[in-house]
């Protein structure tokens, strides 16, 4: 890659679209507001809490106790890393879906547990295979992580598969953790569910959530998590000794998000359904046989024959000016793929691909 050369980088989950109005102007009334300044609460404003449990019924239809069953994050990345602290010990199984999203198998490691990786294959849709987890690991296991719909491959999963899930954890005695964090990036008329729809998951089961991707503030650091309440209460006992809670005014700002902000949102799902439309037919045009993702900003593609992702994600950035990321980024399973983020405007992705279609392969 020679200095000054045009890169188009298609390889960050970072919406490029700007956070609502309303939400920023909410932030800017309540940053003036010297309330705001002081320490906030570790579990989150109560009205922010409130405004999430009103959110996830009017969602999902699902009924949570803002006081005990909704904590706030600075961001669900850190609520995700800080669970493994609350409950991992030295040695434990932490089950993680590969490829996934690295903090699952780091926050493992930085908790001293042994990760234990669940293949997400092709031919299972992604999913993990879940019957065919020995008792042996179930029984050994204390927490287990999936995310739908998903990063990197853009899979989505239906409440049965969820139950199966809820069902294991309730067999086998260990907590379920739901990354949700694309929930709300849904095409085609497809509607994610939340795994606390299915019986019997507030007994075993939480599911982490943001602000980042449903209203485009991936860098204000809002999320949260809802579900048990001895789960709930477990990880904030950890957030209580290590962080100093979500800044006052964008928990504020995040109140106007949950609570008013929904016209808003059509047009920025339109643009990315446009982006993806253009990336996947584009794509298809020059040589690959690729379906539509019904959800998230993602798509997960198979490297051309002979290469492997790292060699293949290589040469596009050096002949291309082309940054995607190699599938192998993401776990071992995750070689032979590629991830492309649609999180740019659509010349652009027009331009990366017309690049690529230019290489032989």
């Amino acid at each position: 890659m020679k200095r000054g050369v045009d890169v188009i980088s298609l390889a960050v989950g970072d919406p490029d679209l700007p956070t609502p109005q309303r939400i920023v102007e909410t932030l800017c009334r309540e940053a003036h507001n010297p309330v705001t300044h002081r320490y906030p609460s570790y579990e989150g404003l109560y009205e922010f809490r409130e405004a999430v449990a009103n959110w996830y019924y009017r969602r999902f239809g699902v009924e949570l106790d803002p006081a005990t069953e909704v904590i706030s994050l600075i961001g669900s990345k850190e609520g995700i890393a800080h669970i493994y602290l609350a409950f991992v010990q030295t040695g434990d199984l932490s089950l993680v879906p590969s490829p996934g999203y690295p903090v699952y198998n780091i926050g493992t490691l930085l908790a001293d547990g042994t990760p234990y990786f669940m293949p997400l294959l092709k031919k299972n849709a992604f999913l993990p295979e879940l019957d065919a987890i020995q008792n042996e690991v179930l029984n050994k296991a204390r927490l287990m992580f999936i995310n739908y719909p998903n990063n990197p491959t853009a899979a989505v999963a239906t409440l049965e598969f969820f139950q199966k899930a809820v069902n294991l954890a309730r067999k086998h005695g260990f907590i379920l953790c739901h990354d949700c964090a694309y929930s709300e990036l849904t095409y085609d008329g497809y509607i994610a569910p939340s795994i606390l729809q299915v019986e019997g998951a507030k007994e075993v089961a939480v599911e982490f959530h943001s602000l980042s991707k449903t209203f485009n503030m991936t860098g204000w650091r809002a999320g949260f998590v809802v579900g048990n309440a001895d789960i709930v209460r477990g990880l904030s006992v950890v957030k209580t000794n290590i962080d100093s809670g979500l800044f006052q005014a964008i928990q504020r700002a995040g109140i106007t998000a949950l609570n008013e902000v929904k016209d808003e949102l059509i047009p920025i799902k339109e643009t990315m359904e446009r982006r993806r439309n253009l990336i996947v037919e584009g794509l298809n045009s020059i040589g690959w046989k690729l379906k539509k993702p019904k959800a998230t900003f993602y798509l997960w593609a198979p490297v051309p024959k002979g290469y492997k992702s790292i060699d293949f994600t290589a040469r596009l950035l050096d002949e291309a000016g082309v940054l995607v990321t190699p599938g192998v980024g993401f776990g071992d399973e995750g070689e032979g793929y590629f991830r492309i983020s649609f999180t740019l405007p659509e010349n652009r992705i027009e331009e990366a691909v017309n690049r690529i279609g230019k290489l032989k392969f």
